[in-house]
Formats: C-alpha cells, sequence, structure tokens
C-alpha cells in the first residue's frame, strides 16, 4: 500500500498549479465556477441590507404613521420580503450550480489523470514491479486520484467561494458601522485560534486514518490471497490477533478526528453566542443614549449584524476542514505525479516491424543486472538458428528466465547485443517483437473470466473458431470441453477453479494462438501432474516443428531433443552441446543428470 506520511503537508503552489493543468480542458466550466464564486460572494450581505432598509425605514414608518402610511409600509415591507425570498432562491440556485460545477471539475479531472496514471503503469519497465509492491500503484490509481477531486470540490475553489463571501460582508459591516463591527469581532481572535489548533490536530488524525487505512487494506489482501497458508498452519488466531491490533489503531485515529470536531464546533458557536450577545449588548446601551432616529437606526443595524455574524461563521466552521482537505489532496497529487514522472518506461521508439521473423537468435556479450551491478548475467554469447530447438538448464537463479525476458524486451541490458534475424530488438516496434514470440511461464496468471476469454486476452479480433482450431490442433480441444460450460468456463480469480496443471494447459494455447516465430516454453512442465505432461509434451512436438524454439527446465527429460543444450551457473554459460555430447564430456551437464537419475541407474 502507500507508503507511511508522518510529515507536516507543504502548501506546494507548483504542484497545486499542475494539478489545475487538467482543468486547463474545461476552462469554460472553471471560469463558470470562479464566477460563481464571486457572484455567491455579492449576494451575500444583500439580504442583511434589506433587513436593514426595513427596520431602519419602514417599520417605525408603519407603527407611527397614518393608516395609509401603514398600508404603504405593509406593501413595501412585503414586497422586500419577496425580493428576499427571491434573492436566497437565486442565492440556492448559484450555490447549487457552483457546487455542481466544482463537483463536475473534480470528477473529470480524475478521470483524465486515471487515464494517464493506468498509461503510465503499462509502460513502466518490468523492473519498477520488481521494487514497488502492487498495493502501492492501486492506491495511486484509485484512492489517491479520488483524492484529487477534493482539491477542486472541497478544496481551492470552495475555499476562495468561502473567503469571498467573508471579505464581502466584512465589508459591508465595516461600510454599515465600524465601531460595531469590531465589537462583534471581540471574540474573533479566539475563532482564530481554536481554527489553527483544530486543523493541526485534524490533519495528524487524517494522515493517521489514512496510514491505518492502507495498513487495513495490506493486511486483509494479503491474508484472504494467502488464507491457505494461514489455515494450514493453523494461524488464524495469531492472525486474527494482528488485524484486531490493526483494527484498533484506525478506530483511534477515527476517534482523535472525531473528537477535535466534537471541540471545534462547540467552539465556533460560543464565539458566535459571544459576539452576538457583544453586538447586542453595545447596540442597546448606545441606542438609549442617541437621539430617537439615530437608535432606531443602530436597532435596524442590529438586526442585520446579527444575520452578517451567521453569514460569517458559517464558512469560518467549514474552512479549516476544507484547508485539510486540500491538503491531503495535495498529498496524494504529489504521489500521483511522481508515478507520471517515473522515466523508466519501455523504450518503443524502434520502427522495424516484419509481418513475421524468421527466427534467429544472437546473444553478443550480453550483462544484466536488476539492481545496480549485481550482474545475474555475465557476458552471455549463443545463437539459435531458425527452427532450431535450444534447451536451457541450471541451477535455480542460474539466470534461465532473465534469458527470455531481455528477448521479449521486458527489462533494459547494460551491456552487450540481442539480435533477431540480425537486427537489434531495440530497433524492432515493440508490438511487432512480442507478437512473434510465445511465451508459456512457469507461473501462469489467468483473469477472472472464461476459458475463452483468458486464451484471448478479450481481443476481439480472435474468433471462436480460431480458438477450438488451435487447441484442436494440440489436442486440447477436449480437455476443454470436459470442463463444465466448456469454452465458457469461469476460471474465477487467478484461475482458482482449475488446478495447476488445467491452468498450463490454458496458458500453452494463449500463447500459441498467434502462431509466433519463437517459441519459449519457461519450466512449461514443472507444475503439471504426469497425465497433462504428456498432453504438453505430445502438443510441444507438433508445435516446435518449423519454429525457433526455447525449452527452460529443470527436469532434464525434457530436453534430451533439443539440437542444443546451454548450461547455465551463476549466469555464465559452462557448457554448450547436444545431450549426448554433454553427457560425454561428463561436465557440469553430467553432474546435473546424475543428481537426477542416479536413483534410477541401475547398479
Amino acid at each position: 500500500m502507500a507508503g507511511k506520511s508522518t510529515g507536516k503537508i507543504i502548501f506546494d503552489l507548483s504542484l497545486l498549479k499542475r494539478v489545475f493543468q487538467y482543468a486547463k480542458p474545461y476552462k469554460t466550466k472553471f471560469i463558470l465556477s470562479v464566477v460563481m464564486a464571486i457572484l455567491l460572494a455579492i449576494v451575500s450581505p444583500i439580504r442583511p441590507w434589506l433587513i436593514q432598509i426595513t427596520i431602519n425605514e419602514h417599520v417605525h414608518e408603519g407603527v407611527t404613521g397614518t393608516q395609509a402610511v401603514k398600508m404603504k409600509v405593509e406593501q413595501m415591507i412585503i414586497l422586500i420580503t419577496v425580493i428576499q425570498i427571491g434573492m436566497l432562491l437565486l442565492e440556492t440556485a448559484f450555490r447549487f450550480y457552483f457546487s455542481y460545477l466544482t463537483a463536475w471539475l473534480g470528477q473529470t479531472v480524475v478521470k483524465d489523470l486515471r487515464v494517464n496514471v493506468y498509461r503510465k503503469i503499462l509502460g513502466l519497465n518490468l523492473s519498477q514491479f520488481d521494487t514497488t509492491p502492487i498495493g502501492t500503484l492501486t492506491t495511486r490509481t484509485i484512492n489517491d486520484i479520488e483524492a484529487i477531486n477534493d482539491i477542486f470540490s472541497d478544496g481551492l475553489i470552495p475555499i476562495i467561494a468561502d473567503l469571498l463571501s467573508i471579505i464581502a460582508v466584512l465589508v459591508f459591516m465595516f461600510a454599515v458601522d465600524w465601531r460595531l463591527t469590531l465589537i462583534s469581532l471581540a471574540s474573533f481572535p479566539i475563532l482564530i485560534a481554536a481554527t489553527y489548533f483544530f486543523k493541526e490536530s485534524v490533519n495528524k488524525s487524517f494522515i493517521r486514518v489514512r496510514n491505518a487505512v492502507a495498513h487495513l487494506n495490506a493486511f486483509v489482501q494479503e491474508h484472504i490471497t494467502g488464507m491457505a497458508i494461514v489455515q494450514a498452519f493453523a494461524a488464524e488466531n495469531k492472525e486474527f490477533s494482528k488485524f484486531k491490533s490493526i483494527n484498533k489503531e484506525h478506530r483511534n485515529a477515527n476517534i482523535n478526528a472525531i473528537f477535535a470536531y466534537s471541540v471545534f464546533f462547540p467552539v465556533v458557536e460560543i464565539v458566535l453566542a459571544v459576539g452576538t450577545g457583544l453586538m447586542v449588548w453595545w447596540a442597546a446601551t448606545h441606542a438609549l443614549k442617541l437621539p430617537e432616529e439615530e437608535g432606531r437606526v443602530l436597532i435596524g443595524k442590529m438586526f442585520s449584524f446579527f444575520l452578517c455574524l451567521n453569514l460569517l461563521f458559517r464558512p469560518l466552521r467549514v474552512i479549516a476542514d476544507k484547508f485539510n482537505v486540500l491538503q491531503m489532496g495535495m498529498v496524494a497529487s504529489e504521489r500521483v505525479f511522481k508515478v507520471l514522472d517515473n522515466e523508466d518506461v519501455i523504450k518503443t521508439e524502434g520502427s522495424h516491424a516484419p509481418q513475421m521473423v524468421k527466427g534467429r537468435i544472437a546473444f553478443d556479450n550480453v550483462s544484466f543486472a536488476y539492481v545496480d551491478d549485481r550482474y545475474v548475467l555475465k557476458n552471455l554469447s549463443f545463437e539459435v538458428q531458425p527452427g532450431d530447438t535450444v534447451a536451457i538448464v541450471g541451477h535455480t537463479g542460474s539466470g534461465k528466465t532473465s534469458i527470455i525476458s531481455l528477448l521479449n524486451r521486458l527489462y533494459h541490458i547494460q551491456h552487450g547485443t540481442i539480435k533477431i534475424d540480425d537486427v537489434k530488438i531495440e530497433e524492432y516496434k515493440l508490438d511487432a517483437l512480442r507478437k512473434s514470440i510465445g511465451v508459456v511461464l512457469q507461473d501462469v496468471f489467468l483473469f477472472s473470466g472464461s476459458v475463452l476469454d483468458n486464451i484471448t486476452l478479450r481481443n476481439p479480433a480472435i474468433s471462436k473458431e480460431q480458438v477450438v482450431a488451435a487447441a484442436k490442433m494440440i489436442d486440447m480441444h477436449d480437455f476443454i470441453m470436459q470442463l463444465p460450460g466448456g469454452y465458457d468456463y469461469n476460471v474465477m480469480e487467478r484461475g482458482g477453479s482449475l488446478s495447476l496443471g488445467q491452468r498450463q494447459l490454458l496458458s500453452f494455447i494463449r500463447a500459441l494462438l498467434y502462431n509466433p516465430s519463437i517459441l519459449i516454453l519457461d519450466e512449461a512442465t514443472s507444475s503439471v501432474d504426469t497425465e497433462s505432461e504428456l498432453l504438453i509434451q505430445k502438443a510441444i512436438d507438433k508445435l516446435i516443428a518449423g519454429r525457433t524454439s526455447i525449452v527452460i527446465a529443470h527436469r532434464l527429460s525434457t530436453i534430451r531433443k533439443a539440437s542444443k543444450i546451454i548450461v547455465l551457473d551463476k549466469g555464465e554459460i559452462k557448457e554448450m552441446g547436444t545431450h549426448d555430447e554433454l553427457i560425454a564430456h561428463q561436465g557440469f551437464y553430467y553432474k546435473l543428470h546424475q543428481m537426477q537419475f542416479e536413483k534410477h541407474i541401475p547398479a
């Protein structure tokens, strides 16, 4: 999962600018959202102003005037009330459209970002997946990008809208009566201090919650995947205790956040009540000392200020929370941009794209290391002629699988050259290169879906008839038809409803359906039962005819027919020749052969 966040969140303008670059294609809606924020700020003081006019200019007149004056005043008050209702409806419409625009912008940017991130992940070198946990990339693609949505829907633009509303209300209050404004805001420093401590507390709680969720996700995903091991070793109680501990940390982190909210909102209400009380006290006492006309005006101001204080404190209640949301969105965007800025990508600038390769393979002084200078292949040189079958053998870790990974350009070599048909593999278009190479790996991965979907990888260009023909060609059609539903049988996640041997057979068809010129079998029979192995061996004899084939296996019995055997040890070629030549030489290969078959050699 995502790495643990412990440091303080820093507001980075350059990072924010980069996030908003993704809103550039939708600048019309972005501008509209800013316009809505300005309009909301403008209409905020109108209702308090109308209330002030009503009290100052009409209420007293209606009380002391003649009957005709009273009727006129009543009509005016009704008109002002209707205008207020209209303004309230207009403000509600503005607020709705503003919320819709910011949410729409956020979700659209999230959609575009997620596409870009997933495209980037698809193009990363395989070495990135060796060193980066899958959960981390999953979190970047889903959770972190979703958090960026909050920058738009609950972050910067809503914060600007709230600040503009606060400024508009304050300007109105100071314009009406600066002394009454200062008295009303006398308790404001308490709110500023409370807001700061609330922001810091919730910020820390958010980080704890985020880390706790990451730990929960990682723990549950890992243990559900490995449930067979947990149950096989009777470790249920021990693992359950670990889960309860992680879950408790998640609860405590959330409770801390809830506690901060529980303290902050009452403090805001108390500060508002204190401000309102001070305003009423000052206005009432001063109104008694002023002439009747001025006193009545001051009372009208008091009523409008009462509404202004509510308009002022409403955004202040949530603005600290919105700053935290914005900061968490910034943290998420920083993590996402690290993925987008990763330059360790598959280079696909080659232009060579033949319809079909002949299959001549040449390794010339190839050295390769997964990490730094820890070479797993050292100065490897060999050739494979078109149509030949070459077997590569050696102890685990000798570099056998690395050879086929380099041939497919899953990794970049540090030294030497690899050529197919006398053309460097870097000069091939990547899709053309890989379509020419069929691979059956030892660890078979099947996706959740039907047998047909797993064979075709949902390629609409491949018909079911082609799949059936390929399966029949290597005598596997009957095996598939024995499954419930045949080609429509759901293999479930990772092929869990099939045996290892059955999964191997399906991957065999999948690799060979494209009729590759080069066939690679990496431990193709290591995970299958005897019956399945015989079926695969029979299929191999049909398929390698006319194809360049590379067979990697621990079982030496599967490679005796190879035209050439390459013996690897610690990344270096120890021997090369046919089975009979290497046995006669009684070297490294002979020792490997004796280790496997000495129990079966007659005394």
